[in-house]
């Protein structure tokens, strides 16, 4: 197979000539009758091509150049996994990140972290296998220090981001605490989800001894888009990502951490969110009201105050005729989440959707695996707190798990992450 051409991509192909029949023709031109979409231009627009032999390094070549899987154009696939640590001793702490940092260079390279079969006897293999012969896909892994650390157990109080602190109860939250927190967190992005989910696996096995699994979601079909590609949509079919940054500037004012930051400058901090969607319920919904609730149209994605999906939305365009409303309810997630509308401040997305199969009431367990990037958590907890009051989509979402994490960055070649910690 070419490296060049997806395994949807390829796919796609032998399903079209499959049925290349009459039966195919007349179901495709119902579907464009009943829909005004032509399958065609909508499927390839929104199907970029992927390179499973695309690697990204994990060491920095400059000061203050952050990790990967932040600015990296979104991948397929991510799986979040964080950690609570079992030592109070600072050096075990310190030899994890360094064995994580190395492992983590080797992994982004497509390389194994050590033999998987071992060269003598009946010794288990440092590398578990499942990625052999994958490639790098892409690969990002991103690590985040959670408050924990720097309190007493390990003594780098005094180093702590001045920012890091637990998000606080917001409106709307359903948390649960075996969703939420923890000490260490890796994010591992890719375009095979073998890869995202053996990176993971290899680097949790590294931790033990030292950490325990709090808890992990596995995420699919990204819900942001980078330069290059076309706007994704969640599990509610909507876009999702329209308005994201993209810009030196805004990246600069936003995201990354300034040398007032310290040891800290060229990072950030990472909000993680689980957000449960009841999508059954949503989709007894008619679209005039989904519509309504996110204040967009459901396939263009534009704003209902009219235009296209990157129109600026008009949130005082009125509706004509005697009742004077404005075309995009002041309570659309939309309005809530406009940065017109919240003094300026502007997050970076980085979500994922995931799916948990069936919950209690048998009905489909899925939402969206929240991610966002920031230089002050603060404005996430604004943009969050409006949202979390009065949005219409409350009535379809609930945030069950929830975790902040001070993200440091990218090591030079020799270093490892957060070696300025224990000088």
């Amino acid at each position: 197979m070419s490296e060049g051409v997806s395994r949807r991509g390829l796919l796609g192909v032998g399903l079209a000539a499959a049925g290349a029949g009459v039966g195919a023709a007349a179901g495709i031109a119902g579907a464009a009758a009943a829909t005004g979409v032509n399958p065609f231009p909508a499927a390839a627009n929104g199907d970029e091509s992927i390179d499973l032999s695309t690697s990204h390094p994990f060491y920095a070549t400059a000061a203050r150049q952050p990790q990967g899987g932040i600015r990296t154009v979104p991948q397929r696939y991510c799986v979040v996994m964080t950690f609570d640590l079992s030592t109070s001793v600072a050096t075990d702490l310190q030899v994890l990140l360094a064995r994580w940092s190395a492992s983590i260079a080797q992994l982004q390279a497509g390389a194994t972290v050590g033999s998987v079969e071992p060269a003598h006897g009946d010794g288990v293999g440092a590398d578990t296998g499942e990625a052999l012969d994958l490639g790098p896909a892409s690969l990002t892994v991103t690590v985040g220090l959670g408050p924990g650390v720097f309190d007493e157990r390990f003594g780098l109080a005094s180093q702590r981001p001045a920012k890091l602190a637990d998000i606080p109860a917001l409106p709307s939250d359903r948390l649960q605490d075996e969703l939420s927190g923890g000490d260490l967190s890796l994010q591992a992005c890719a375009d095979d989800p073998q890869v995202a989910y053996h990176a993971v696996r290899d680097l949790a096995r590294i931790a033990r001894g030292t950490a325990t699994v709090r808890w992990t979601v596995m995420g699919f079909g990204r819900a942001s888009a980078g330069p290059s590609q076309t706007t994704p949509r969640n599990l509610m079919g909507f876009k999702d990502g329209t308005r994201n940054i993209t810009t030196d500037e805004d990246y600069d004012r936003f995201v990354w951490l300034d040398r007032s930051a310290g040891w800290m400058a060229g990072g950030t901090y990472q909000v993680l969110r689980k957000i449960q969607m009841n999508i059954e319920i949503w989709d007894a919904d008619v679209v005039s009201d989904q519509q309504r609730v996110f204040g967009r149209t459901k396939i263009e994605g534009a704003p209902l105050s009219g235009g296209s999906e990157h129109t600026t939305p008009d949130f005082h365009a009125r509706v004509a005729g005697a009742s004077g409303a404005t075309k995009i309810d002041a309570t659309s997630h939309v309005a809530l989440a406009a940065h017109e509308n919240n003094d300026g401040v502007k997050i970076l997305r980085r979500p994922y959707n995931y799916t948990d199969g069936l919950n209690q009431y048998g009905q489909l367990d899925a939402g969206l695996l929240f991610a966002a990037y920031v230089n002050d958590p603060d404005h996430f907890t604004r943009i969050q707190r409006r949202l979390g009051a009065v949005d219409r989509l409350n009535d379809y979402v609930a945030h069950i798990g929830s975790a902040v994490f001070a993200v440091p960055p990218a090591p030079r070649k020799g270093s490892y992450i957060g070696e300025q910690l224990f000088r």
